[in-house]
C-alpha cells in the first residue's frame, strides 16, 4: 500500500509541508527591500543639508547664491574659514562651548548615576512620590519657568557669569530616570548585597559595580548631555551680554545682519559647529557597543 504521508506533494500534486515558507520567501525580500529603500530615502533626505552646508562654506560670494543651484563648487576657496577667524573672536566661542559643555556633560552623569542609584535602589518613605514628582518636572517646558530661572541669577548676580549659563544644565531629570531604569534592569540586589556582606562601603558599590556596569546608558546619556549644551541658544542670549561668553550658537548670529546675511561665513561657521558633536557621538558610540559586548560576556 502507497504510504499517503509520504505521497502528498509527490504523487498527488498537493504542495508539501515547506511550500509554504518557500511561498513566503518573495514577499518577505519585497517587503525588506521597500524598508531598505525607504531607509536609504531617509537617510538621503537628511544628509543633503549637511552636505549644502559643507558645500556652501567652500563656495565664492559670488556663487553662494548663483541660479541654477550647485551642490559642488565651482571655484572652492577656504577664505570662508579664514576669514572666519578674523571676523569674530570665534576661537573664543569655540573654547566657551566646549567648556560649558565638558562641564554640563560631566554634572548631569555625576547627578543622574547618583539618583537613579538612589531611587532605583534604596528604600525611604516618599520614594516613589519624589520620583513621580521630577519625571513631572520633565515635562515642563523649559520656557514655562525662564523667566522666575532668569530673575534667580540676577539676585544672585550671575548674569555675564559662566555659572549662570551652566545653572540649568547641571540636572537632568530624564537622565536620572534612564539612569534609574537601567540600573534596575541589569544590577542585580543580590549583586550589592553580597558586596555589602564582603564589606564594600555604599561609595564603593557605587564607583566599582555601579559606574562601570552603566558605561552603556551613561554614554547614551552623555551624547544627549552634551548635545543639549552645545546646542543651547536662548539661555545663553538672555544670559550672556557681552561677546567674551559668547557660546558658538551666539557667534554664529554675528554673520546675520540687519539687511544681508553673509552664507559663506555663516555656513563655515556651522561646520565647526557640528563637528565636535559628531567627534563626540563617534566616539561615545564606541564605547556604547563595547560596553554591551562586556556586559554581555559578564552575563
Amino acid at each position: 500500500m502507497r504510504d499517503t504521508q509520504h505521497g502528498i506533494g509527490s504523487d498527488t500534486g498537493l504542495p508539501g509541508p515547506g511550500a509554504s515558507n518557500r511561498g513566503k520567501k518573495l514577499p518577505e525580500l519585497v517587503w525588506s527591500g521597500a524598508v531598505q529603500l525607504a531607509l536609504m530615502a531617509g537617510a538621503i533626505f537628511m544628509v543633503i543639508p549637511f552636505l549644502w552646508m559643507i558645500s556652501t562654506s567652500f563656495k565664492p560670494p559670488t556663487e553662494v547664491l548663483s541660479w541654477p543651484p550647485n551642490l559642488v563648487p565651482k571655484e572652492p576657496t577656504a577664505s570662508n574659514y579664514v576669514g572666519l577667524f578674523g571676523e569674530a573672536p570665534f576661537v573664543r566661542f569655540f573654547l566657551n562651548s566646549v567648556f560649558i559643555s565638558t562641564v554640563s556633560t560631566v554634572a548631569i552623569l555625576a547627578t543622574s548615576v547618583v539618583g537613579g542609584f538612589v531611587f532605583g535602589k534604596y528604600r525611604f518613605p516618599g520614594r516613589d512620590f519624589l520620583f513621580l514628582v521630577l519625571l513631572a518636572t520633565a515635562i515642563v517646558p523649559f520656557e514655562s519657568y525662564i523667566i522666575p530661572l532668569y530673575a534667580r541669577m540676577v539676585r544672585w548676580h550671575w548674569i555675564n557669569t559662566y555659572q549662570g549659563i551652566i545653572a540649568p544644565y547641571l540636572i537632568m531629570s530624564f537622565g536620572i530616570f534612564l539612569m534609574r531604569q537601567h540600573i534596575n534592569s541589569t544590577i542585580s540586589d543580590e549583586l550589592l548585597d553580597a558586596a555589602r556582606i564582603d564589606g564594600c562601603s555604599e561609595w564603593r558599590i557605587l564607583t566599582s559595580i555601579v559606574l562601570p556596569l552603566s558605561r552603556s546608558a551613561g554614554g547614551a546619556l552623555g551624547i544627549f548631555a552634551f548635545t543639549q549644551a552645545w546646542i543651547a541658544f536662548m539661555w545663553p542670549l538672555l544670559i550672556a551680554n557681552v561677546r567674551e561668553l559668547f557660546n558658538m550658537e551666539l557667534g554664529l548670529t554675528m554673520f546675520q545682519f540687519r539687511f544681508s546675511t553673509d552664507y559663506g561665513l555663516l555656513m563655515a561657521g556651522s561646520v565647526l559647529s557640528v563637528l565636535p558633536m559628531i567627534i563626540v557621538f563617534v566616539f561615545l558610540r564606541r564605547q556604547i557597543i563595547e560596553s554591551i559586548a562586556l556586559t554581555g560576556l559578564k552575563s
